[in-house]
């Protein structure tokens, strides 16, 4: 038998690991990019007051070639229906969108107080004549939204004693904040507190009652004299001695006082709807919670009960 002398043939496979390239990691850089331009696009509007953000939206609304050239919002085509301008019933209805984002954040709401308080603080601090009344004024937020409140001392009462005659004092502050709560939409209550020193004829005749709804007027007629709109005024009340403040002693010429509310949307709805006037009533502030709950989500218009006023 011949030998079979045929070449023994070995056959390997290559195995080629083909390289995928780093397409995914550009795409996944312009990803992080535009994720990251969001977040700061995002920050930047949660920190812009009103006027910031409307000058933003006046900015994205403008035509690129109207913004260039300058010319007519509309847009300069000639179709039946113009192009380029910003349709209106879009932007109403957006606008409105916005308005009452704006009202109900609690951190926008929040806000919004405190840059009207730094509007009186600063209006006050700008009058030498008003500056002596710093002592004698808290400003601080509450659920219902700010409260200022204009308390008596013996050495400086806001009103004649026992009269509801104004303080040309009073007077003058009070028609300096007026133009600062009339540029603002929310509304307002005033009420009028008296101390529980009574008068002699006790509550036959009159009393401390009338006194206080009398301050309370007298403080409207000098808002209004002062530039504020009427129609911003849900109720003007007196509370006598009932409302005395908190950790002060029922006789002190403190409690005798002015109480400006500019409140909430959602606490002027309450008091319209429920006929209620803001205090410190616990069943007001429960009611007054559960609305707010409602209204923004579980945990509601959480804000501190402390004075923030720089003048205490």
């Amino acid at each position: 038998m011949a030998e079979d002398h045929r070449p023994i043939i070995i056959r390997r496979k290559k195995v080629v690991h083909a390289h995928h390239g780093g397409a995914w990691k550009i795409a996944l850089a312009d990803f992080m990019t535009a994720l990251m331009a969001l977040f700061l696009v995002m920050w930047i509007l949660s920190m812009a007051d009103d006027e910031q953000r409307a000058a933003v939206a006046e900015y994205f609304q403008t035509p690129l070639s109207v913004a260039i050239m300058g010319g007519p919002r509309d847009g300069s085509a000639s179709r039946v229906i113009p192009g380029g301008g910003p349709d209106r019933a879009h932007q109403d209805g957006e606008q409105m969108r916005i308005d009452y984002r704006m009202q109900t954040r609690p951190a926008d709401v929040r806000r919004h107080f405190q840059n009207i308080q730094r509007q009186i603080e600063r209006a006050i601090q700008a009058d030498p004549a008003l500056r002596q009344l710093q002592a004698q004024m808290r400003l601080d937020l509450t659920r219902e939204g700010l409260r200022i409140q204009m308390m008596d001392t013996d050495q400086r009462p806001m009103f004649e004693i026992g009269s509801p005659t104004v303080a040309p004092y009073m007077g003058r502050l009070l028609r300096t904040i007026a133009p600062i709560l009339n540029s603002v939409d929310n509304e307002l209550t005033i009420s009028g507190h008296t101390d529980s020193i009574p008068y002699s004829g006790g509550y036959v005749g009159y009393s401390n009652w009338e006194l206080s709804s009398d301050r309370a007027n007298a403080s409207r007629r000098e808002l209004v004299a002062g530039g504020l709109n009427p129609d911003k005024l849900i109720s003007i009340s007196g509370v006598a001695d009932r409302i005395p403040l908190e950790g002060a002693d029922p006789r002190d010429p403190m409690n005798r006082r002015i109480t400006l509310v500019l409140h909430t949307e959602q606490s002027a709805d309450f008091i319209r709807r429920q006929g209620l006037l803001p205090g410190d009533a616990e069943e007001f502030e429960r009611l007054l919670q559960e609305e707010l709950n409602e209204e923004l989500g579980e945990g509601g218009l959480q804000i501190d009960q402390e004075p923030t006023s720089l003048f205490l």
